[in-house]
């Protein structure tokens, strides 16, 4: 409807092209100016407003139900789409704009519902598509599309209503959905079997072949092709009259009994009634005799009422049939030996049973509290009434089922199974332990993470085990039972655990030796005392403060003291006589003190002299000036002895000399140093020793008390060890000890810190062993084989440890499983049939078969029937519905029998075979004899028919024993569960085993037999190797090293060196180093006491004065000493060490430089150390340090400044100070322990700011914050090993028998690994061969040949055999033959078939009759699929009947064909293609193939096959060297070129001479011959006949484009370039003015799209 059209050669109407002409411009100007012209004028006459109307708006009313409105807009639009008034639309097609609805509300919709209808037949897709059927090609099935009607109903009466109700309240179900049509699946048949023989043996027969059908016609496809071919066939002309004539027999009739019988035996009885009272034998003992006779044939007979055998007579007829089908008189057929026409039979009965018995009671008979467990079962039974005799119909099954569930109102729930658990082992850490780990041998000590388990077991849950546990006055917990009862996964069977590491006692370094005091201040006595040193615990060791060593030490000494007085200070010198320099006192200024150094009142020391004023020295000016004396040193020995002393040193030095006269004299060297005794008490020290505490011994004093100690009250005497437990009391050994010497009486020890002998303790509970009741005895197993034969078999039960004993508890039992032998039957439970005596053979009565041809009256073919009885296996007598159960099948109860006629043959039954002088060597006979008259007739002493021996070769025993099959897993002994789960602790997991091979047996002819025949009890038995798992091995930790830093925080290092990797599944090695792969670290921090090691320097020397004046001996000098870096004690410096060890910021200066104060100058003393910088540290603080006069000036002279400032700067002699944290060590353990809980410590560290680390007393002494945690706990994982559950039981065989059996037996990780542990092991299941046993499995023979005796067509039997067969299992169907004994065992079934069919009916067609053959074999079940589009149609098996024809004039009275198909299960999907053989000539034959190689008609794609000779074209291809393509037109082959006729057809094909082309590359020729092959095209279709072939090769021989292809290109180029050029100025348009270009720019009546047409 626009303006704007497009013309579009390609999508429109095709258009004509002519290279470069002006034509088709033209027309197309033409055509679309009249195109225009048109569309105006239809524009004109068509209407351009239109009605347009919106949804329908909410249905609204104020009832529910359909008295609502509705409305929706209404409005008028133009075809462009703007909306316009309504007066340009047409008012009488206006749509109304309201309407009445049904209000819809909730309660509707309780009335209202969809319903659905069927889905109606599938409809191609293809069918439904706009503008008719495509060409479809079906690949698997057809999609479709399927439709329903749906619509909403008034539930009550089902009347339509309107969808918008249902809709409300329900979306609309889909109106149609996807489905797929089957392909139509052609009938399909199998090849043609080969040709028979001629019908005839002279004259004009046929030849037949037949064929099967292998797939139905399936979905519409194509009926089935005829199955059978005829050929005529003439083997020669007859010498004489050909035979026309045949003698037929019918069907045998139904069996009936006589008309007359009744009547007779009437007559029988009364003349038995009549002759009944004859005289007799008289003697009691003869008729006891014969009443005994009697009494054993009735019991023989076993007159049984199961079976209700009636002996009849069945008839046939036999007619002459001529060669072409006829029936024509009998007499035609004569003189001939009739057939027998009437026959004994037995006259069929159905089975009769027994009405159904009431259902028995339900095999559970509780209830079941879980909704998805089984449901139980009942049955009922009815007897047999009557067995089936003769064709009658066979008994149906004789006892049904079905679920149930427990029925009533005490019904008891059902039993339920849970897990339970012994209590968990002692926590072991040995398990943890790797290979290489010294701790295996000497595990005491061991802590940390450990493992413990326990053991698993399964009871019936019960509320009374709670009450055991709480009570265990009731020892009676639950009994075992089998683990299989207890669902949901198993209680863990092990778990970590951890055994707290003792803390050994830490103390302190000893303290100082204290004063000699008495042992007991309040006691004063004698004069002797003891010196005392202690130390201190510091930690919380476990068991408390009694395993800690010593903590007091003790010397003897005299003069001892409880108080003394204690030196503060000095005061200053004050002259005498006031006097300002000279001699003088200094007052000291003392404290009373008691041992320990406490201050105590001044009274107590009363008893000693206070110190007394000491003499000093105020140096005048002239005076020599001496220093204070320094503090005594450390003594140089701990104690003196008769070589050793100890001694301590003070010194002084000179400050100032003399001035000549008149000045006080320097005293000489030797006055400058003192030197005193110390530590004169003798080296003999003392201590207190104490043994460990003795075991908890019950406390006789207090045992009033023990009522109330325990956690509850008293239980009585016995309680279990669960009641509570009385108070006790350990002892320990203290002993006095002399230091190097050993124990010594106890008064050389103080007695004040002497430890305590006894203190109290708790007694350990008792616990006795507990244990659950014994399991209930396991099932005994059948015990009877096969045979029948007795078997002993053992059952045992178990119980369970649940508690070990302790403390002297009750004992475990020693026998916690017990076994003993199964009640054994007498007799073993079993049941077969016992058969009893035939009856006489029973004829078919004389009156009926006395008008047959040859009959006689007392012989002749007959029946014989015999009774069946069921009998125990003891011969005892039974049910015989016990029989039916579990007995083999029922012997037969009928036979035909032959009562001998007198011109009959008689012998006499088989003797015996001879025996055989050896095995495999010889043959034995046996005999029979012709007996009585039949010796002396001649057709009796035709050995053909009537054999008197018969010779068999001599049994061959040889059997041949040879292995089959691959290895067993290496397999260790033992470690199989059966109650319970056990995990793997000491179960033997490697080392020497064994693996097995199975034997198999075979007799002299290659069958398989019992192994036991080889003397083999099945296997070959070969040690085997499980290697043992190594683990990761490494070296001891080496020792830590020293600490990184001498002050402050540094770290310490210890590793482990790698020896030996793992393998074999062993432990995996911790992660090593990434740098040395070899190495494992271990860092922790560590801190070292700054004050470890200190400089100790020696007093100075004296002055050297560098410019000595003579007279006054001043001046400048110098002063020097010994500075050494000394271990630091708590008894002072004691040894010197290197220099490094000390810090050398803090080294005093060895050398001094000064001036040596000259006469009457003033002398000062040393400056005291600097006073701390107040923090924090600024320039605007300042420290000092102070002097004081020793010496007042002369005259005229001025002491100097006795006090020096300096500002405090930062880092200089300032600092501030801050802690600082080290990182966390790795988690440290025990060293006893593996792994478990541990400790991750870190140091604090005093650092000043300018990064050096000093001593921690630095930081305490400004109260820093210390915020941080040292300690916390971590853990270390464990590395668990995987543990196994125990191996299974060996399974049951795979194969009940035949080579390929296999047993296994499986175990389960209980736990996985974790940590470095040892990993799981990859095999969890080992398997052996199971004993070879041979396959026996009943089998038919093929069926025989219709046999009709004595005649030559009619109704007659085929037989076949059932016999045993044996094979290895490998192959369905192979085996041999063996003897039907070994099949004894077995059920008769063949292929699972009950019904045992030995004969039946068949139809021996008379020479001439055209038949039906019998039914081919039931097919292999075949999918019905397309294989490629995964579609499947279900399954299908198909037999058919061919027909058989012998006579030419009568095939066309041959019957139809027939097949008949049943569906089956897991058929095999096939696919079918197209097969041809290679060319022979101008030749080749295709076929259609199956995808598992069969050659089939039918299934193949129905598309023409491949060309099968050069007669498929029309005309025929008659030519040489010329052959017909796919495409139906006649060729030449490779080499050869068409030569055509004037109408088109080949006329011959001409040779294609040799071209010479030269190469780009190469000077010579490359000569290509005319059967040059495109190597452009694949491999595999170069050979063919699918397409031309190039000649004019374009590649070299390298691939490359060859010269002259560059040159055709570049001419056709050229062409190409001037066919445009010339089109370009044919379509060129010529220039106009440019105001008509402008009028024309205003028209534009007509619009052309270029759409890329090069024609255009």
């Amino acid at each position: 409807m626009g303006l704007g059209w497009r013309w579009k050669g390609a999508g429109g109407s095709p258009s004509m092209r002519t290279g470069g002409s002006t034509v088709l411009w033209v027309t197309v100007l033409l055509l679309c100016g009249t195109w225009r012209a048109n569309t105006q004028m239809v524009e004109d006459t068509k209407s351009v407003y239109f009605w347009e109307t919106g949804p329908w708006g909410r249905c609204m009313g104020s009832d529910c139900g359909p008295g609502g409105s509705q409305s929706r807009a209404v409005w008028c639009a133009h075809v462009d789409g703007w909306t316009t008034l309504h007066t340009n639309c047409d008012q009488s097609q206006r749509p109304s704009n309201q309407q009445n609805c049904f209000r819809v509300c909730d309660w509707h919709k309780d009335l209202y519902d969809w319903k659905l209808g069927a889905w109606n037949q599938c409809v191609s897709v293809s069918a439904r598509t706009f503008g008719g059927m495509r060409p479809y090609v079906c690949n698997g099935g057809e999609e479709g599309i399927q439709t329903r009607e749906v619509g909403c109903i008034l539930k009550s009466d089902e009347s339509p209503g309107d969808d918008n109700i249902c809709e409300y309240f329900e979306p609309k179900p889909r109106l149609e959905q996807a489905c797929l049509i089957p392909c139509p699946q052609d009938c399909v048949v199998s090849e043609f079997t080969p040709w028979t023989s001629c019908s005839k043996t002279c004259g004009t027969g046929l030849k037949n072949r037949v064929r099967s059908v292998l797939v139905p016609p399936l979905f519409g496809g194509s009926t089935c092709p005829n199955l059978t071919e005829f050929q005529t066939c003439k083997p020669g002309p007859c010498k004489g009259p050909e035979g026309v004539y045949s003698l037929r027999v019918g069907p045998w009739m139904p069996c009936s009994l006589p008309i007359s019988r009744p009547v007779r035996q009437a007559k029988r009885k009364k003349g038995k009634g009549g002759a009944r009272e004859r005289p007799g034998v008289k003697d009691p003992d003869t008729r006891e005799l014969i009443q005994k006779k009697r009494t054993r044939n009735r019991l023989n007979r076993q007159e049984s009422p199961f079976w209700d055998i009636q002996v009849g007579y069945q008839s046939r007829t036999v007619s002459c049939a001529h060669r072409n089908g006829s029936t024509v008189g009998l007499s035609r057929c004569l003189p001939r030996d009739l057939p027998l026409t009437v026959q004994s039979c037995i006259l069929a009965k159905d089975c009769k049973l027994s009405e159904w018995a009431d259902w028995g009671p339900c095999s559970k008979a509780c209830l079941d509290p879980d909704p998805e467990s089984p449901r139980g079962k009942r049955s009922r039974t009815r007897h047999v009434h009557q067995f089936a005799v003769g064709e009658g119909e066979d008994c149906p099954p004789l006892e049904e089922t079905e679920p149930c569930d427990p029925q009533g109102d005490g019904v008891l729930p059902c039993a339920t199974y849970t897990w339970r658990t012994t209590e968990w082992s002692d926590c072991r850490v040995d398990s943890l332990l790797s290979q290489q780990d010294r701790r295996r041998s000497n595990q005491t000590g061991l802590c940390g993470g450990g493992l413990q388990n326990r053991e698993v077991y399964c009871v019936q849950a019960n509320a009374e085990l709670l009450t055991y546990l709480n009570n265990l006055k009731d020892k009676d917990a639950s009994r075992p039972v089998d683990s299989k009862l207890c669902g949901g996964p198993m209680p863990n069977t092990s778990q970590l655990c951890h055994i707290p590491c003792p803390i050994e006692c830490e103390v302190s370094p000893w303290g100082a030796w204290g004063p000699c005091t008495y042992e007991n201040c309040d006691v004063q006595e004698g004069k002797k005392g003891f010196k005392l040193r202690k130390r201190e615990i510091s930690n919380e060791p476990t068991g408390g403060p009694g395993n800690c060593p010593h903590l007091v030490e003790a010397v003897p000494c005299d003069e001892p003291s409880c108080w003394v007085w204690r030196l503060v200070r000095l005061d200053e010198c004050i002259p005498d006589g006031e006097l300002p320099c000279g001699s003088g006192t200094q007052i000291p200024q003392v404290q009373c003190v008691n041992s320990t150094g406490d201050m105590v009142d001044k009274e107590l020391c009363g008893g000693a002299p206070a110190p007394e004023p000491i003499a000093c020295d105020v140096p005048c000016p002239k005076d020599c000036v001496l220093s204070d004396w320094t503090s005594w040193s450390s003594c140089s020995q701990t104690c003196s002895s008769k070589t050793i002393e100890g001694k301590q040193l003070r010194t002084r030095s000179v400050l100032a000399y003399n001035a000549g006269e008149g000045g006080g004299m320097c005293p000489n060297s030797s006055s400058l140093q003192e030197v005193r005794n110390c530590n004169e008490h003798a080296c003999t020290v003392y201590h207190w020793q104490t043994g460990p505490w003795g075991p908890c011994t019950e406390d006789p004093s207090a045992s009033a008390l023990n009522t109330t100690t325990g956690p509850r009250s008293a239980a009585g005497p016995k309680t279990n060890g669960q009641g509570p437990c009385s108070q006790g009391m350990q002892t320990r050994k203290v002993i006095c000890v002399r230091v190097n010497v050993g124990q010594v009486p106890p008064k050389k020890c103080p007695e004040s810190p002497r430890p305590g002998t006894v203190r109290p303790c708790r007694m350990p509970c008792k616990k006795d062993c507990i244990v659950t009741p014994f399991s209930d005895w396991s099932q005994c197993s059948p015990t009877c084989d096969a045979a029948g034969n007795i078997q002993k078999k053992k059952q045992s039960r178990k119980r369970v440890i649940l508690q070990l004993p302790a403390n002297g508890g009750q004992d475990c039992p020693e026998v916690l499983e017990e076994k003993k032998d199964c009640e054994a039957p007498k007799v073993c439970p079993g049941y077969r049939w016992k058969s009893h005596k035939w009856r006489r053979c029973q004829l078919v009565p004389w009156y009926i078969r006395e008008d047959s041809p040859g009959a006689q009256e007392t012989c002749g073919p007959g029946l014989q029937t015999r009774a069946v009885s069921c009998r125990q296996l003891d011969g005892a007598q039974a049910d015989i519905g016990e029989c039916l159960k579990f007995a083999n099948t029922m012997p037969p109860i009928t036979q035909r029998c032959q009562l001998p006629c007198q011109d009959d043959c008689q012998l006499t039954n088989w003797s015996k075979f001879s025996s055989c002088t050896a095995d495999c060597v010889g043959v034995r006979t046996r005999k029979r004899l012709l007996v009585g008259r039949s010796k002396k007739k001649d057709k009796c002493k035709n050995t053909q028919m009537y054999p008197l021996s018969e010779t068999q070769y001599c049994p061959c025993d040889k059997y041949n024993a040879q292995p089959v099959g691959n290895w067993s897993d290496c397999i260790l002994a033992g470690g199989e569960s059966l109650l319970g789960m056990k995990v793997q602790g000491n179960i033997k997991e490697c080392g020497q085993g064994y693996r097995y091979q199975a034997m198999v047996c075979y007799d002299q002819d290659n069958r398989l037999v019992e192994t036991s025949r080889c003397n083999s009890h099945g296997y070959i038995e070969e040690a085997c190797i499980i290697p043992c798992p190594s683990d990761c091995k490494l070296s001891e930790w080496s020792n830590w090293s020293r600490c990184s830093k001498s002050c402050g925080s540094g770290v310490k290092v210890r590793s482990k060196w790698l020896r030996e990797k793992p393998y074999n599944g062993g432990r995996p090695c911790p992660k090593l180093d990434h740098i040395n792969q070899a190495q494992v670290y271990e860092v922790v921090p560590c801190i070292s006491d700054c004050s470890q090691y200190v400089w100790v320097a020696e007093p100075w020397s004296v002055w050297k004065v560098s410019n000595l004046d003579l007279k006054e001996n001043c001046g400048e000098g110098i002063q020097t000493r010994k500075v050494r870096c000394m271990l630091n004690t708590i008894d002072g410096p004691s040894e010197s060490v290197e220099d490094y060890l000390c810090d050398p910021e803090d080294m005093p200066l060895g050398t001094r430089g000064s001036r040596l104060p000259c006469p009457e100058d003033c002398v000062l003393s040393d400056w005291s150390s600097w006073n701390r910088c107040s923090l924090p540290c600024s320039y605007n603080n300042s420290r000092k340090r102070t002097a004081y006069a020793i010496r007042s000036p002369g005259a005229g002279r001025q002491c100097p400044d006795t006090t020096e400032k300096e500002p405090c700067s930062l880092n200089l002699n300032c600092f501030h100070y801050f802690y600082n944290i080290t990182d966390w060590s790795t988690c440290q353990l025990s060293a006893n322990a593996v792994c478990g809980n541990g400790i991750k410590t870190r140091m604090l560290d005093c650092v000043r700011s300018d990064s050096k680390s000093i001593d921690l007393k630095f930081c305490k002494e400004l109260s820093l914050e210390r915020k941080w945690q040292m300690n916390i706990s971590c853990v270390v994982e464990c590395p668990v090993n995987c543990q196994l559950s125990d191996w299974s039981a060996w399974s049951e065989c795979s194969h009940t028998c035949g080579l390929d059996g296999r047993m296994w037996r499986s175990r389960v990780v209980v736990q996985g690994s974790q940590g470095d542990g040892r990993p799981c092991p990859s095999q969890l299941e080992q398997w052996k061969p199971c004993p070879v046993r041979p396959c026996y499995r009943w089998q038919y023979s093929p069926w025989s040949e219709c046999r009709v005796e004595e005649v030559v067509c009619g109704a007659g039997l085929r037989y076949r055999n059932l016999s045993c067969f044996v094979s290895d299992g490998s192959r369905e169907g192979e085996g041999s033959m063996v003897e039907e004994e070994l099949c004894g065992g077995l059920e008769l079934a063949v292929n699972r078939d009950k019904l045992i069919i030995l004969k039946e009916t068949c139809v021996l067609p008379c020479p001439g009759e055209c038949y039906l053959m019998e039914w081919s074999d039931w097919s292999p079940c075949l999918s019905v699929c397309a294989k490629g589009a995964g579609v499947d149609f279900g399954s299908v098996q198909v037999r058919s009947r061919a027909v058989m024809a012998q006579e030419p004039e009568n095939v066309q009275l041959c019957p139809d064909q027939d097949w008949e198909s049943r569906p089956c299960i897991d058929g095999e999907c096939f696919e079918y293609k197209w097969m041809s053989s290679t060319w022979s000539g101008s030749s080749r034959v295709t076929w259609c193939q199956r995808s598992d190689g069969l050659n089939v008609t039918g299934g193949c794609p129905p598309i023409n096959p491949p060309g099968d000779d050069n007669n498929s074209c029309d005309p025929p291809c008659q030519m040489p060297m010329s052959l017909c393509t796919e495409a139906g037109v006649c060729m030449c082959e490779e080499g050869y070129t068409e030569v055509m006729s004037s109408s088109g057809q080949l006329n011959q094909c001409s040779p294609i001479p040799i071209l010479e082309i030269p190469t780009a590359g190469d000077k010579k020729t490359d000569v290509k011959t005319s059967r040059a092959i495109n190597p452009t095209l694949p491999a595999t279709i170069q050979p063919g006949h699918t397409g031309r072939t190039w000649y004019l090769q374009p590649f070299g021989p390298d691939g490359k484009l060859k010269m002259w292809v560059y040159g055709v290109a570049a001419g056709a180029l050229v062409l190409l370039m001037f066919i445009v050029s010339m089109i370009y100025l044919a379509c060129k348009k010529p220039k106009k003015p440019k105001r008509q270009r402008q009028m024309n720019n205003r028209l534009k009546p007509l619009t052309l799209a270029y759409d890329g047409d090069a024609d255009m």
